[in-house]
């Protein structure tokens, strides 16, 4: 046993997940419709992660916009004892979470940070779980900054296959983009903490855990949308940036496993743009990252075939090429013809 193992103990993890640990759930109730069972999941939620801290105001809820959720929040809020941040426009989740932020970094107790969604598929008695990691990163490996993911078994489950496909796409691609800026850098990428379990991590997972230093300078620092636009930035990608500015500042990178529900209960999925939704998850890390069109290109080639996604013809392959468009349009990618895009090799 490790030498420094006591000190990434469950009991020391169980302390400091309970006395140092904050908590922002992002708030959006989509106005118009009936938000009743969204409402019962935030209660829940709520409730749960009162019970896994010692003070419930290291609790944040951040509404997106004074129109979309704000008296529900505020009742659930004076009820729970936690506190509450409102935004006065819905921009999406990003934003919301960095308001969060801002309002518990004034807690100087607090050393861990963390982002709980507010649908009930995070399960806050895991948290400790993340934090043991991350305290782990910071004795055995000595490093000041750390980005912990609470890591799904299976993304298909929860999301539903098509979007379970698509965020493969965009996690794949995410850490081709990565390892170029690491490889252009002279940094290299540091995956010793995440490299275990899968070929590539979940990066798109909203449960989320920053040390403090590394919250600071995802969420409060000046934001570079890169000439996305805000709701690229904000709304579609907004994991992709947590992960990425998270990597820019130094973070070590750790994966945890965590419980889904088999199938998540209330989601906007299914109100956004999906083809734009993913094309933005890809567009805006390769910018910040400054990776080549050509290389792009090349990614896309390769991840695309791989999937299962074009096995379903010809609806499969008209989603990917659909994105595929939307990124050539941003990114200045030259046209391709389905045959270049989307045949992989002859046997399998």
């Amino acid at each position: 046993m490790s030498q420094s193992f006591p000190a990434a103990s469950a009991t020391a993890a169980r302390q400091a997940s309970r006395r140092s640990t904050g908590i922002v759930i992002p708030v959006y109730l989509p106005p118009g419709i009936d938000n009743s069972m969204g409402v019962l999941l935030l209660d829940d939620n709520v409730a749960a992660c009162v019970a896994a801290v010692d003070d419930p105001k290291s609790i944040c809820l951040a509404v997106d916009g004074e129109n979309s959720g704000a008296p529900e929040a505020d009742e659930l809020a004076r009820r729970h004892g936690v506190d509450l941040v409102v935004g006065p426009t819905n921009r999406g989740k990003l934003h919301a979470l960095r308001l969060g932020m801002e309002r518990l970094t004034q807690r100087q107790e607090l050393d861990w940070f963390a982002t709980i969604d507010a649908d009930g598929d995070h399960f806050a008695n895991e948290l400790v779980n993340l934090v043991r990691a991350g305290v782990y990163a910071r004795t055995e490996r000595g490093v000041a900054g750390v980005h912990v993911l609470g890591r799904r078994i299976s993304r298909h489950r929860p999301m539903g296959w098509l979007r379970g496909e698509l965020e493969e796409l965009a996690d794949r691609v995410l850490l081709d983009a990565l390892a170029y800026a690491a490889a252009t850098s002279d940094r290299p990428l540091r995956l010793a903490l995440a490299t275990t379990m899968e070929e590539y991590p979940d990066f798109h997972s909203g449960f989320k855990l920053f040390s403090r230093n590394i919250m600071e300078s995802v969420f409060l620092l000046e934001p570079d949308l890169c000439d996305v636009g805000d709701t690229a930035y904000y709304r579609h990608g907004c994991e992709a940036v947590m992960t990425v500015e998270a990597h820019l500042a130094g973070a070590e990178l750790a994966l945890v496993n965590r419980t889904t529900l088999n199938e998540q209960p209330v989601s906007t999925f299914g109100r956004l743009d999906r083809g734009r939704l993913v094309a933005d998850k890809i567009i805006w890390p390769c910018r910040r990252l400054g990776v080549p069109a050509h290389f792009l290109d090349q990614w896309l080639r390769n991840h695309m075939p791989r999937l299962l996604l074009p096995t379903l013809a010809p609806e499969g392959k008209r989603e990917l090429l659909a994105i595929r468009e939307l990124i050539a349009a941003d990114y200045g990618l030259p046209p391709a013809a389905e045959t270049e895009l989307l045949v992989g090799p002859l046997f399998i």
